[in-house]
């Protein structure tokens, strides 16, 4: 429900159109532009629900889940049958039928102990069917199992491509997490910046407002001859020039409020326009403390998704170490199988030739190279693989801890460097009314007032350039940490 009014926000607002002009944009009750804040956590719940990029992640567990189910398919029961014949000669004698075959088979594979149990009907007929191979005329029954006795007992080829794709929804889970986290820090430091351009126009309409009204006013000045005309080129200068840096904001925050755009889908997958009259929210302090610090950190130890791969890939080589292992012994293994005839209608038939242990077959295949220098050689493969997983591991433990100390430093620089700007903005504020009054008793110039408000004007913004970089700083702790804002109690 809340992404679907947040996406009627945007739609409704549509038609306000572009940039609005100053002298021309939708006003309220107090003469100010119309406007509504677009938070930055509307922004996050649309990107996590409708971004592209976030919808193709969100795919990665299921299309794993489809990788367990094809491994599964190793242990499908299998059903074979075939069937030859060969007719040549004369039909009307029993010896131009050269052979009549028709095999069955249902093979059912079995994980404990990687058996398989077989179920088969078999019936050979003809003149030249192989003695051994003939059946009776109403075909023979099966019933057996074979059984890996030395290599393939507790592990084979099946069992591990099952027990490692297990693994790929977690993996595939973790990769989610670390796609969807990339985005989120994209669309945090766009919609920062955003902010920024927004209050630099503010700022610098502000100065702009402040510098034609006092040039405006300067010109009655000289027109009564109160002033000297130079007074008036030099308030003009200064309003031309903050013109300038004004326009050039307003591109700043047109190209600004285009790339926040990119982020914004509808549940159709259909892209949103951010509207003219949204307004990025205000840049709050003090987002992040020590005990915070400690728990992000403790998450990124325990659930980076760059070290919940590197564990899950970790276990694959390990179950693919164990399975390299078993192929060092030996091949051996048993296979028995009760026979009866398809059809017997006495109860002396039955007794003969039923299911018993007068009617069986059995067999043993034995195999071993002498050398093992293929076996070896890949098992030794998959322990240096293994070892090389682990020293990346501990590596990248040890980078995420410290991406995770290194930005929350940054914060503490920043929330220092803020408490200064912050002061120092106050005391230019009161420096320049100092000046202005100065300027009314006749005792200062035009000069030093426009110097003065300029340089209060460049203060002010390189003060919201600072709460800019703090809320960036905190998305990138997120980010280090391997987490989103917001998601702290996940």
């Amino acid at each position: 429900m809340r992404n679907f009014a947040l996406i009627s926000f945007l739609l409704l607002t549509l038609s306000v159109g572009a940039q609005p002009d100053r002298r021309t944009a939708p006003t309220d009750t107090t003469g100010t532009p119309a406007a509504r804040v677009f938070a930055f956590s509307d922004m996050a719940d649309l990107v996590a629900a409708n971004h592209p990029l976030v919808r193709l992640a969100n795919s990665l567990p299921d299309a794993a889940r489809q990788e367990v189910l094809q491994a599964r398919g190793f242990f499908d029961p299998k059903l074979t049958s075939g069937y030859d014949l060969k007719q040549f000669g004369d039909a009307s004698k029993a010896s131009s039928l050269y052979y009549n075959k028709w095999a069955n088979e249902l093979k059912v594979p079995v994980w404990l102990g990687g058996a398989d149990l077989k179920m088969t009907y078999d019936r050979f007929t003809g003149a030249k069917v192989n003695p051994e191979s003939q059946t009776p005329e109403t075909g023979l029954l099966g019933v057996g199992v074979s059984v890996p006795i030395g290599q393939g007992l507790l592990i084979d080829s099946r069992r591990a491509t099952v027990r490692q794709a297990q693994l790929l929804p977690s993996l595939a889970n973790a990769e989610r997490v670390k796609q969807i986290n990339k985005v989120w820090l994209s669309a945090a430091k766009d919609y920062w910046n955003w902010y920024l351009t927004h209050r630099q126009v503010n700022l610098l309409s502000e100065g702009f407002q402040l510098a034609d009204t006092r040039f405006q006013a300067v010109k009655q000045r000289v027109a009564l001859g109160d002033a000297a005309a130079i007074d008036s080129v030099e308030a003009h200068i200064t309003a031309q020039d903050r013109q300038v840096q004004l326009e050039q904001a307003i591109v700043a925050l047109q190209n600004a409020r285009q790339i926040v755009s990119t982020y914004l889908w509808n549940e159709l997958g259909q892209p949103v326009e951010l509207p003219a009259r949204a307004v990025p929210q205000l840049a709050l302090e003090g987002l992040v403390d020590e005990s915070l610090y400690l728990q992000l950190s403790q998450r990124a130890a325990e659930n980076h998704p760059e070290l919940l791969s590197l564990d899950l890939k970790i276990r694959q080589q390990v179950i693919e170490e164990q399975f390299r292992r078993a192929m060092l012994q030996p091949q051996l293994s048993v296979s028995g199988q009760l026979l009866s005839q398809a059809s017997m209608p006495t109860q002396e038939a039955r007794q003969q030739y039923g299911f018993g242990w007068n009617n069986y077959k059995v067999g043993v295949d034995f195999s071993l190279p002498l050398f093992l220098r293929k076996e070896r050689g890949k098992l030794k493969q998959v322990q240096i693989k293994t070892q090389q997983l682990r020293f990346d591991r501990t590596q990248t433990n040890r980078d995420v801890l410290n991406g995770v100390s290194v930005a929350y430093n940054d914060i503490r620089a920043l929330d220092r460097q803020l408490i200064v700007q912050d002061a120092a903005v106050q005391n230019q504020q009161r420096l320049l009314r100092a000046e202005q009054q100065k300027f009314e008793l006749g005792e200062s110039s035009l000069f030093l007032v426009n110097t003065r408000e300029t340089k209060l004007i460049d203060m002010r913004i390189k003060l919201e350039e600072l709460r800019s970089k703090y809320q960036k700083a905190v998305a990138e702790l997120y980010y280090a940490a391997g987490s989103r804002q917001g998601t702290e109690g996940d």
